[in-house]
C-alpha cells in the first residue's frame, strides 16, 4: 500500500482542503458526543420526573431531548455533505492521475489488456473508491467510536450490563468477519466479470459489420449471456450476504432488549438499576446495534472498494515507458530536414520475453531516402514502425535520428518529426479541419490548406456544406480512397521530415492506388519515407527495398537489382503476374 494511488490521492486532497477537513473532524467529534447525550437525558426524565411525578423542569428536559436528536440529525447531514465534497475531489484526482498514467504506460500493456477491462478500472473501480471514502472508512470509524462510547455509558449504568455487552460483541464481530470474507470474494469475482461484460459490448460495437456479415450474432449473444449469467451469480451471492446480515442483527437486538427487560423486572432486578436506567439502557442498546449494523453495511462497501483499489493500484503499478527528455525539442534534433538520418543498430525486440520478433536489425536510412520494408505477414514490419516512433522500447540495440535515441523524444514533439499513415483512418469527434489537425493548436490554417492541396482533396472538400467547419459524424462522408488521402493530409499537416506509410494501398483499387502514389510522390518531396508494402508497384517507386524474413534482414538493395537477383522478389513478381492473368 506504500505506492497506493488511492492513499496518495486522499493525502493530496486533504492537504489542499485543510479547512474542509478540519470542519469534518469537528463535526465527527460533536456527532459522537451528541449521540451519547439523549439516553442520559431520558434517564433523568424518567427517574427524576416521571417516577416521582415531578413536573418542574420536565418541559426543559423534553425540549433538550428533542433538540439533541435534531442536532444529531443536522450533524449527520453536515458529515454526509462534507464527505461527498471530499469524495468527489478524491475521485477527480484519481481519474486525472490514471489518465496521465495511461499516457505513460508501456505500449505492451495495451496488447495484453482488453479495452473493456481498462474502461472498467477507470470508471466502476474508481466509483467504488469514492463510495469507500464517503460511506465506508470514515463512517465505519465514526460508528466504531459510537460503539465504544455506548459501551462505556452502559458500564457506567451497570457493570453487569456492561459484562453482558462484552459477551455479545465477540459474537457480533465474528458474524461480521464471516460476512467480510464471503463478500470480498464475491466482489472480486464481480469486478472481473464486469470487465468482461464491458469488453464484450465494446468488441460487439466495434465489429458489428463483421458480425452481421458472417452471421455470428448467435455466437456473440451466447457469449454475452454467459458473461451476464456469471456476473449475475456473483451479484446474487453478494446480495444474499447483504440481505441476511441486517435481519440477523435485528434479531439479536430484539433478543438482547428482551433479556434486559426480563432481568430488570422488580421481582428479579438482577441488574440492580432504576426504571429510568432500564429505559436509557434499552435506548443505548438500540443505538449500539444501529452502528454495528451500519458497520456491516459499510464493511460491504469497503470490501467492494478493496477489490476496486487492488485493480486501480495494479494499473498504477504497470511498467511505464522510458523517461523522456522533456527539454528535447524537434528543432534541436532536426536542424536541416535535408540531412536527416535514421539508424537501427543491433535492434532486437519481442512482445514475449522468450520470443523475439526482430533480431539484431542494423540498417541506416539516408537523408531523403525512400525505403520499402517487404516480407511476409508477421515478420515485424509494423512493429519496426512502432519502435521508430518510440511507442515500444527495444529489448536490445537502439534507433536514433541524427544520433538522438527515439525513446528520449517527448510525445508532444513527435508529430513535428513523424507523419504516420495507417491502413485505416480513425475518425475523431469534430470538424473536418479537426480531422486533419487532431485539435493541435500549433497547426495553422495555412498548414491545413497546404496539407489538403498535397493530398489532392481540395476540390472534394470545397463542396462540403460548411467547408472545413463541417462536422464529420461518420466515415460515410468519404470513400476508401478519400479516407486514405485524408490520412495523408493528417500526416503531413505538421510538415514532418519523416513519413511512415503502413501498407496504405492494400485496400485500394488500381486507379485509386495510382492517385495515392502520385500524392505520395508530391508529399515525399524533401522527406525521408519509410514504407511497408506488399505490392511491387509501391516498391518500384522506392530508392531501396529491405526484405525481412525470420526477424532478420535477408536482402536489401535497389528494386530493379533485386528483381534481377533476389529470389523473394522474383517470386513476388511471378505471383502478381499470375494475379493479373
Amino acid at each position: 500500500m506504500k505506492n497506493s494511488l488511492i492513499w496518495k490521492s486522499i493525502g493530496n486532497v486533504m492537504r489542499r482542503n485543510k479547512a474542509v477537513g478540519f470542519v469534518l473532524f469537528l463535526t465527527i467529534v460533536l456527532l459522537i458526543t451528541v449521540s451519547l447525550v439523549p439516553p442520559q437525558i431520558l434517564r433523568l426524565i424518567i427517574d427524576g420526573h416521571l417516577v416521582p411525578k415531578k413536573s418542574q423542569g420536565l418541559l426543559t428536559l423534553g425540549i433538550l431531548y428533542m433538540g439533541m436528536i435534531f442536532l444529531n440529525g443536522a450533524l449527520e447531514f453536515l458529515k454526509e455533505v462534507l464527505l461527498t465534497v471530499l469524495g468527489q475531489k478524491i475521485t477527480s484526482d484519481i481519474r486525472k492521475v490514471m489518465m496521465e498514467k495511461l499516457g505513460r504506460v508501456h505500449s505492451a500493456f495495451f496488447s495484453k489488456e482488453e479495452t473493456g477491462v481498462i474502461v472498467s478500472k477507470m470508471t466502476n473501480d474508481v466509483d467504488s473508491v469514492n463510495a469507500m471514502f464517503t460511506s465506508g472508512i470514515i463512517s465505519m470509524f465514526i460508528d466504531s467510536l459510537k460503539v465504544i462510547g455506548i459501551i462505556l455509558s452502559i458500564w457506567i449504568f451497570s457493570a453487569r450490563l456492561g459484562f453482558i455487552t462484552l459477551l455479545i460483541l465477540p459474537v457480533i464481530f465474528l458474524i461480521i468477519r464471516v460476512f467480510q470474507k464471503r463478500m470480498l470474494k464475491a466482489q472480486m469475482d464481480n469486478r472481473i466479470l464486469t470487465g468482461k461484460v464491458n469488453n464484450h459490448i465494446d468488441e460487439s460495437l466495434r465489429n458489428v459489420s463483421m458480425i452481421k456479415s458472417f452471421s455470428i450474432e448467435g455466437y456473440m449473444e451466447k457469449r454475452y449471456r454467459k458473461y451476464l449469467l456469471q456476473n449475475f451469480r456473483t451479484i446474487e451471492k453478494s446480495n444474499f450476504y447483504d440481505s441476511i446480515f441486517s435481519p440477523i442483527i435485528q434479531l439479536m437486538k430484539t433478543i438482547v432488549i428482551a433479556v434486559i427487560a426480563l432481568l430488570s423486572v422488580p421481582e428479579i432486578n438482577y441488574l440492580g438499576i432504576s426504571i429510568g436506567m432500564v429505559a436509557a439502557a434499552i435506548e443505548l442498546f438500540t443505538n449500539l446495534f444501529s452502528p454495528i449494523e451500519n458497520i456491516g453495511m459499510e464493511l460491504q462497501g469497503i470490501q467492494q472498494a478493496v477489490s476496486g483499489i487492488r485493480r486501480v493500484n495494479e494499473f498504477y503499478d504497470e511498467p511505464e515507458e522510458k523517461a523522456k527528455d522533456m527539454d528535447l525539442k524537434a528543432e534541436d534534433i532536426i536542424r536541416d530536414r535535408e540531412k536527416v538520418t535514421l539508424a537501427f543498430t543491433g535492434l532486437t525486440f519481442g512482445y514475449e520475453e522468450e520470443e523475439a520478433i526482430l533480431k539484431d536489425i542494423t540498417l541506416e536510412v539516408k537523408p531523403m531516402e525512400k525505403v520499402s520494408l517487404a516480407g511476409r505477414t508477421g515478420v515485424g514490419k509494423s512493429t519496426m514502425f512502432k519502435l521508430v516512433m518510440g511507442l515500444l522500447n527495444p529489448d536490445k540495440g537502439s534507433i536514433t535520428i541524427n544520433g538522438v535515441d527515439v525513446t528520449r523524444i517527448p510525445n508532444r514533439e513527435k508529430r513535428k518529426i513523424f507523419g504516420y499513415v495507417e491502413q485505416d483512418f480513425h475518425l475523431i469527434q469534430g470538424t473536418l479541419r479537426e480531422q486533419i489537425t487532431l485539435k493541435d493548436e500549433e497547426i495553422r490554417e495555412e498548414d491545413v490548406q497546404r496539407a489538403i492541396q498535397i493530398s489532392g482533396l481540395w476540390e472534394y472538400l470545397a463542396d462540403m456544406p460548411e467547408g472545413l467547419d463541417t462536422q464529420i459524424t461518420s466515415s460515410s462522408f468519404f470513400s476508401s480512397g478519400q479516407l486514405q488521402l485524408l490520412s495523408i493530409a493528417r500526416a503531413v499537416a505538421a510538415d514532418p521530415p519523416i513519413l511512415l506509410l503502413d501498407e496504405i494501398t492494400a485496400n485500394l483499387d488500381s486507379v485509386t492506388e495510382e492517385k495515392v502514389l502520385d500524392v505520395l510522390q508530391r508529399s515525399g518531396e524533401k522527406r525521408m519515407i519509410l514504407s511497408i508494402s506488399h505490392r511491387l508497384s509501391s516498391m518500384l517507386s522506392s530508392d531501396r527495398v529491405v526484405i525481412l524474413e525470420g526477424g532478420r534482414i535477408i536482402s536489401e538493395g535497389a528494386p530493379d537489382r533485386l528483381l534481377r537477383e533476389d529470389e523473394w522478389m522474383k517470386s513476388r513478381l511471378t505471383l502478381e503476374n499470375l494475379t493479373w492473368d
